[in-house]
């Protein structure tokens, strides 16, 4: 889903039915792969002001009118915009997700987040049921998307998102984009979905129990209680699971398929068909030795390709199209992953049985561009200098390992690292 670009950590006690239950967090999300990384200098240069601002809605106001809004209302949604220049720091600062998958999942699916979920499992278990028919998307994974996005509800965001949307296409460093998003929010007051003073979420725009940008809000909200509003950000969260459902329903979630499931290669698999392009039908996989942990063939439940977020040495997962859908929602592996297999988790699934390479670390902003730009002068054209380990640099990679002897699995590790600086 568009925008979904922020990681904060709090504690604090989730309400009502899991009040015995401590929430991990605000929301648990990575950066996802589409928004670019930005450097330190990004950051510098902000100079906005609320007399700025307030001219900048003024000059706007026209193109609102001529998308549709209503001039009055216009007017009193946006009178009292003021300047937040925290809010424009967050948006240049993005944090790079600097967690290994491993360190990541160990929050994102932590017992503590299981147990939650299976706790808000049973409280809406009556109504999660009748969306998961009406949809046709299985209620763990609505209910694991509300667990990583709000921790069940407990953290909606507080901040004004108009205010924040107007504050951030002034700024003009992605106006198009929040351009759009201001004139959603403006268009969820018009047709009465939400009050000016209910109108809250994250700093970057995203709202309610499972975190919708206004933009999605408008093409995917639905009205599950039948009162006439979307209500996404009140205490009863069934419009907002709703709409989530909706939202993956027609991004092509296939009910009985599973995102991805765990598998094992063997010692001697051919590390270039693990990539997404590749897709083969788990019966197909087996012959090369891909299969479950315990050796037996995983179902064929359709065309999959083999997943190594955590390279060679990491869990390997055979994904999906619904790892597809999901990934509409938010872009990171480690977010995808995260949902799926804490859906399983609250399903009462098991623990991954492989483990992960702990002993590695993951690269630093300026060590994932020395990589690229080595890996370059190298030989191996990345095509890319930009920190983003995509397919372009994981290819990199392993046409590099496959030139030094070592295992080919592409993985941008501290070894490789060092190999291209020894050259």
């Amino acid at each position: 889903m568009l925008g979904r670009i922020l990681l904060s950590i709090l504690m604090a006690f989730l309400a009502s039915a899991v009040s015995a239950q401590v929430a991990p967090d605000i929301s648990h999300r990575p950066p996802e792969r589409r928004v670019a990384d930005v450097t330190p200098a990004d950051a510098e240069g902000i100079s906005g002001s609320t007399a700025g601002l307030r001219a900048w809605v003024t000059a706007f106001r026209p193109r609102a009118l001529q998308e549709g809004i209503e001039g009055a209302l216009y007017d009193r949604a946006l009178r009292d915009v003021t300047y937040n220049a925290e809010v424009v720091r967050r948006d240049r600062n993005q944090a790079e997700f600097t967690k290994t998958i491993w360190d990541y999942l160990d929050t994102a699916v932590s017992d503590v987040r299981i147990a939650n979920g299976k706790a808000a499992l049973a409280k809406w278990n009556s109504t999660l049921s009748r969306i998961e028919e009406a949809y046709g998307v299985e209620k763990e994974i609505i209910v694991a998307i509300w667990g990583l996005e709000s921790a069940y509800g407990t953290f909606r965001g507080a901040d004004p998102v108009l205010n924040s949307m107007a504050t951030l296409a002034y700024d003009g460093r992605r106006a198009e984009f929040f351009e759009d998003q201001l004139l959603a929010a403006l268009r969820i007051l018009q047709e009465g979905d939400t009050t000016k003073a209910e109108l809250n979420g994250s700093w970057a725009g995203a709202m309610g129990h499972t975190q919708f940008m206004p933009t999605s809000f408008q093409d995917h909200a639905v009205d599950h209680d039948g009162d006439g509003k979307r209500d996404i950000w009140g205490d009863d969260p069934a419009d907002a699971l709703a709409s989530t459902a909706a939202y993956l329903k027609h991004h092509g979630w296939k009910r009985g398929q599973p995102w991805g499931v765990e598998v094992k290669v063997p010692e001697d698999f051919d590390f270039s068909m693990a990539r997404r392009s590749l897709r083969k039908m788990p019966s197909e996989w087996a012959t090369l030795g891909v299969t479950r942990p315990s050796g037996t063939a995983v179902k064929d439940y359709g065309l999959a390709s083999v997943l190594l977020p955590g390279g060679a040495e990491g869990v390997a997962f055979l994904v999906f199209a619904n790892f597809e859908a999901l990934e509409t929602y938010n872009t990171a592996d480690a977010y995808v992953v995260a949902v799926g297999h804490l859906a399983d988790r609250i399903k009462g699934g098991p623990a991954f049985e492989n483990d992960w390479p702990r002993h590695l670390r993951v690269l630093t902003f300026d060590e994932r561009i020395e990589l690229q730009k080595r890996l370059t002068s190298a030989g191996f054209d990345t095509e890319k200098i930009d920190a983003k380990m995509g397919p372009l640099t994981v290819d990199a990679i392993r046409r590099f390992q496959a030139d030094q002897g070592i295992r080919p699995d592409g993985y941008p590790s501290l070894d490789v690292l060092d190999r291209l600086r020894a050259l």
